[in-house]
Order: C-alpha cells, then sequence, then structure tokens
C-alpha cells in the first residue's frame, strides 16, 4: 500500500511538471547549459553520485509552485558532467517519518543498488512552546538508478542519543561514504546553545546505524553560525575536509555578507572516534551572491573530488519566479588543495559544450571590445598581464542601460563583482582579495543567460551570481588602468 501511495505520487507529480514545463521552458533567463528542473522550485543539490556509467544528481524540488514548498527529490543524469538528462521524479512526501518534506541527503552505490539516505521531515504543531518538527534520516533503495522504494524500516536513524547537547529538531542533510568495510554518514546539527556541529553514524549495511561521535563542532566565540546544513566529507588528493553550510556567520567587514555561507576546514578524520580534527580557519568556497548546500562526489573513476551547489541564496529575490520556474545548480567544479587552501575549477568536460572558439592577442590602452566576443551562453578565458597597469574593469551583459562590472585594482588587490545595473531585480557588490600570480591575472568566466560563475587564478577564488538583463544585454567592454597585454579565448556555448 505504502509503495502504491508513493507511485501515485510520483506520476501526479511528474504530470503537472509536464504541464508547467511548456510555460518554463519559454522563459529568456533559463540557463542552456546549467541543471534545472523542468518546472518550478529546486534547492540544494543531492545524491550526487557515479552508477552505472552515468553521472546522478538529484536536487530538492517543489514540482508544484515556483515556490518553496514540501520537497520531492528531482534527478538528473550525465555520461560526462556537460549534457544532463531529466531522469523521473526520485522521491516523494508520503510517509509518516517525511509527510512535510523529503528533505537533502546524498547517494552510495552498494551491491549494485543505488541508495538515497535523506532527512524525512515532519512539521508539528509547536504553539505550546515545544519542538516545532521531527528530522529523522530516512533510506530508499533503487535497482536501475531510476525508480526508488523507501525502505520498510525507516526512518534508519530516528535519534540522536539522548545525553547529547542537541536541539533533535535540527538533525539533517547526511551525506554517506565509505572507508574500509564500513559506511559513514555525518549528519548537521545544533546546540541546545544554538551553535553549529556536525555528527557522524557508522554502519555495516546503511540500514543499522551507530552513533559514533560529535565529529566537528565551533570553538567558544567562533564565528561559525547557528546550524551547520549539507555537510561533506571530502577526501581531495592527500587532504581531509569538512564542508558545510552554515547558517548565521555575522558580516567580517567586507566578507560574509549573504544571509547563509558555505566553506570548510580542513583536517583529518579519526575512524576509532569519530572526531574530525580541525586545522586553520573557515573559509568560503564562493565569495558571490548566490552559491549554498554544495554536494561533492569522490570521482574514483577519475580519481578526482567534484562540486555542484545550488547557484542561488535564500531570501534573494527571484524574477524567474512569476515564470513558473526557480533556482539552478553551478556548473560542475573539481577540487584542489594548494597552500591549504581548496581550489575550485571547473570540470574539463564542459569543453565539450563549446561551439565555437575565437581568440585575441592585444595591448589594450582604451575602453576596447570585438566584434566577434559577446554574448549570454558563453566561457570567456582572459589572461591580464598588469606589469604597466594598475588594474582593470571588465563589463559584461552590457546594453544601453545594462551591465554587470567586474574590476580589480592592483595597488588593494581587491578584485570586485558589482551587479546594481545587471537587470532586473539583483542589486549589490562582492569582493575578495587576491594577489596577481607574476604580475599577471587570468579570469575563467561561465555565462549562462542568468548567472555568472567567475574563477580566479585557476579557481583560487570564486565569484558566482545570479542576474537578471535583458536579451539585447550581450556586449563585453575591457577598459584598462594602464597599458593591458590581454590574451583572450571566447567560446560560445
Amino acid at each position: 500500500m505504502k509503495k502504491l501511495k508513493h507511485t501515485e505520487a510520483l506520476l501526479k507529480a511528474e504530470k503537472f511538471q509536464q504541464k508547467m514545463e511548456k510555460i518554463a521552458q519559454n522563459d529568456y533567463w533559463r540557463p542552456q547549459y546549467h541543471i534545472a528542473a523542468p518546472a518550478n522550485w529546486i534547492n540544494d543539490p543531492n545524491g550526487f553520485c557515479f552508477y552505472k556509467g552515468e553521472y546522478h544528481l538529484f536536487y530538492q524540488y517543489h514540482p508544484y509552485s515556483s515556490q518553496w514548498g514540501p520537497m520531492h527529490w528531482g534527478h538528473v543524469a550525465s555520461k560526462d558532467l556537460a549534457d544532463w538528462e531529466h531522469r523521473p521524479i526520485a522521491l516523494a512526501p508520503t510517509d509518516e517519518y517525511d509527510k512535510d518534506g523529503c528533505f537533502s541527503g546524498s547517494a552510495i552505490e552498494n551491491d549494485g543498488k543505488l541508495y538515497l539516505l535523506y532527512t524525512g521531515h515532519v512539521d508539528l504543531d509547536n504553539s505550546n512552546g515545544g519542538n516545532d518538527r521531527i528530522e529523522t534520516q530516512c533510506l530508499a533503495v533503487s535497482d536501475d538508478g531510476k525508480h526508488f522504494e523507501k525502505v520498510e524500516n525507516n526512518p534508519v536513524i530516528k535519534a540522536l542519543p539522548e545525553n547529547l547537547n542537541i536541539r533533535t529538531e535540527h538533525f539533517r542533510d547526511p551525506k554517506v561514504w565509505k572507508h574500509g568495510d564500513y559506511f559513514y554518514t555525518v549528519v548537521g546539527a545544533q546546540t541546545k546553545e544554538e551553535t553549529g556541529q556536525v555528527v557522524v553514524y557508522k554502519s555495516k549495511d546503511l540500514y543499522n546505524w551507530k552513533f559514533l561521535n560529535i565529529m566537528a563542532a565551533s570553538n567558544d566565540g567562533e564565528n561559525v553560525g547557528f546550524m551547520w546544513e549539507c555537510p561533506n566529507f571530502a577526501q581531495i588528493d592527500d587532504y581531509e575536509a569538512l564542508i558545510f553550510s552554515p547558517q548565521g556567520v555575522k558580516p567580517e567587514g567586507n566578507k560574509f555578507l549573504n544571509v547563509h555561507q558555505s566553506g570548510f576546514f580542513l583536517g583529518k578524520m579519526d575512524y576509532q572516534t569519530g572526531v574530525f580534527a580541525r586545522e586553520g580557519k573557515f573559509d568560503i568556497l564562493d565569495y558571490g551572491f548566490d552559491f549554498y548546500a554544495p554536494q561533492i562526489m569522490q570521482d574514483e573513476k577519475n580519481n578526482r573530488c567534484l562540486m555542484i551547489a545550488w547557484l542561488d541564496m535564500w531570501e534573494s529575490n527571484m524574477p524567474e519566479q512569476e515564470n513558473h520556474w526557480a533556482g539552478m545548480m553551478s556548473i560542475p567544479r573539481v577540487l584542489k588543495v594548494e597552500n591549504n587552501m581548496i581550489y575550485s575549477k571547473p570540470a574539463d568536460e564542459l569543453s565539450k559544450l563549446h561551439k565555437s572558439k575565437v581568440h585575441h592577442e592585444q595591448i589594450i590602452k582604451e575602453a576596447t571590445s570585438f566584434d566577434d566576443v559577446n554574448g549570454d551562453c558563453y566561457q570567456l578565458d582572459i589572461d591580464f598581464d598588469l606589469e604597466k597597469a594598475q588594474g582593470f574593469i571588465l563589463k559584461l551583459r552590457v546594453s544601453n542601460t545594462e551591465e554587470t562590472v567586474i574590476s580589480y585594482d592592483k595597488d588593494t588587490k581587491i578584485f570586485k563583482l558589482n551587479r546594481d545595473k545587471s537587470g532586473c531585480g539583483v542589486k549589490g557588490e562582492r569582493e575578495v582579495s587576491i594577489e596577481p600570480v607574476r604580475e599577471k591575472m587570468n579570469l575563467q568566466i561561465f555565462s549562462d543567460r542568468s548567472s555568472l560563475e567567475i574563477f580566479i587564478n585557476g579557481g583560487k577564488r570564486v565569484l558566482s551570481s545570479r542576474i537578471y538583463p535583458s536579451k539585447e544585454a550581450k556586449g563585453i567592454v575591457f577598459i584598462p588602468n594602464g597599458n593591458i597585454k590581454t590574451n583572450v579565448d571566447f567560446y560560445e556555448i
């Protein structure tokens, strides 16, 4: 009976999605090569994995509205990280333990089957001042990577140990991995004093889990927020990292200006104690406006660590909601560690999307545009030689009234992204400090109708943003502060 109820809910959601897709697909701002749902609301990426010859990505999905609502799991798959195909909706909130949402989680292959470990969310009447929700960890399984059944003994992790200083209503977003003979999952949590932490469980079979320890927590007075959402344990080359999305980090000057952040600690996991020994300070993965809930996967096929995030931010204006869709994912990124810092670079496979290439080498002394370098869907790679210059301004998505402005000043070493004139609905500025490498600054920029992702110096720093310019805003203008030798590669996508 439960299986039938879930199947019927998935079919109902698919049918409504198909109806709304006809409207949403006509919107100019819809991405052409980023992952987005066919219609309506998406947020966190979930279940990023490789299974039966394909990369799979699931996502938090409300198929009935362009506003957030009871979460389902949408699903896409790709053989190459470049071209993604939509698959049937994987999960719907139909059972007592997840009736108000199948919240975020992850995926792992075991014995030829694909398992989804996710948070079941139930809202409660808290008019008497009690807990306002119940969050438990639940399991679903598939033989083909397309159709999923929830297991009979859900939730597989029902509650935290009672002796912990943890608010039981904030217990979500399991990320599962295997080490040796055991599966492990890290889950986001919150102390009773409203500080963030994560806990870790272990299991032999994915069904029966044992609490291991508080894996990591914020220290007294540390500015890392009140709740650690979407935790990931990442193995990056010879390093280990705890990647998570803390809510409530306070601004420090011009840093941490978004409503929530996504970042990391480097460190070392002790599998005997379940404690992650942190090394160094918390740092963020993306300094732009729109980047949250990144999920990583260990790509054993290519011996690398991949990451995809939600290319939006909570409480942000999303003009596309009027056109029956909302939200998109970042491009896939490859993580590296250099000088105790995580670099994130665009996945090489994205070059498969290139339709054409234009190349220019020129010393720029004044505002310059190239007739064959413009558009709204492209990759723009630029080397700026700043030996005889103090910096530059680069204007993207330019029309008579619109522009998105990138700038760099060599004296202050500040790189800025300004979207005050980026079109409908969004404004503001973000910045990051970064030094040239031997007087050179390299940028890789990905534009896709209503988004920009800017990678600086091989992914040492990244700034991502949603923007909403008009169809006419396709110009690109280079403005030097001094004489700049430029090397420009422009790829239409």
